[in-house]
């Protein structure tokens, strides 16, 4: 008589082992809740912990570099140590991180008047450099970020009159400076603005009716404009008399 093996047994074993049985790795993985080998788990493209393998695509996501991969505003000063103060920027004693905390405040201050984050930081940086002018290169080893970074905000500060560019002599790189009269181009560019409000506003008072509340209250709006606008300019001519009498006091000799 011929006898024939029954496989159950040995699918009942497979079962209880820590393996699936050939072939079966889709029944197991969904039976288990553990995605099968070389399937990506969708919690793990969720979550910020990339599977092994993932690193890549992850950094393309989150932006940060993978594992092994040295950022670029590392490269211009590694982690945990001091850069001190950039090559065309030779500070002597000043404390620098109390200078990086100013820098950092007066961005944030800059960034609640309307300054995009990059360019204000820059800004700041220039503002309180020795120098008074840094190339690319030192302001993101100054602020550790990336070059292309440097590159958008000065780009920014320049159209808007608050960077100048200069070139180095007998060198093929640009440095970066505030002008002298910032302040004065700060306003004016203020001023253009509320000529631009004013204009808007004249061309309301004529939609709502002078004589109605809400034509009233825009025609304030135009004479308060009209007015700041009309004093900007003594301001200005008054300032830079003060600022001469205030240079003229402190060398006699002049």
């Amino acid at each position: 008589m011929t006898y024939r093996k029954d496989p159950a047994p040995a699918d009942a074993a497979a079962a209880l082992s820590d393996g699936p049985p050939p072939g079966g790795a889709r029944a197991a993985a969904a039976v288990s809740g553990n995605p099968p080998p070389g399937r990506m788990d969708p919690a793990a493209a969720v979550s910020g912990n990339p599977p092994p393998g993932g690193a890549r695509a992850a950094a393309a996501v989150s932006g940060n570099p993978p594992p092994g991969r040295m950022d670029p505003a590392d490269r211009a000063a590694p982690a945990g140590t001091d850069p001190g103060p950039p090559a065309s920027d030779p500070a002597g004693a000043r404390d620098e991180e109390a200078v990086s905390r100013f820098i950092e405040d007066f961005a944030s201050a800059l960034v609640e008047m309307g300054v995009p984050r990059m360019p204000a930081r820059v800004f700041a940086a220039l503002l309180s450099s020795e120098s008074g002018r840094l190339s690319a290169a030192d302001l993101a080893a100054t602020l550790r970020a990336s070059p292309a970074a440097m590159s958008g905000a000065v780009r920014y500060l320049a159209q808007i009159g608050l960077v100048r560019r200069e070139s180095e002599p007998g060198s093929r790189r640009h440095l970066y400076r505030v002008p002298d009269n910032v302040w004065d181009e700060l306003i004016r560019i203020r001023d253009r603005l509320m000529a631009r409000w004013t204009g808007v506003l004249r061309e309301g008072i004529k939609v709502l009716g002078a004589d109605t509340p809400a034509g009233a209250r825009v025609a304030e709006s135009v004479r308060y404009f009209e007015f700041v606008s009309s004093e900007l300019p003594l301001v200005i001519e008054k300032w830079r008399a003060h600022r001469a009498a205030l240079e003229g006091q402190a060398d006699p000799g002049r």
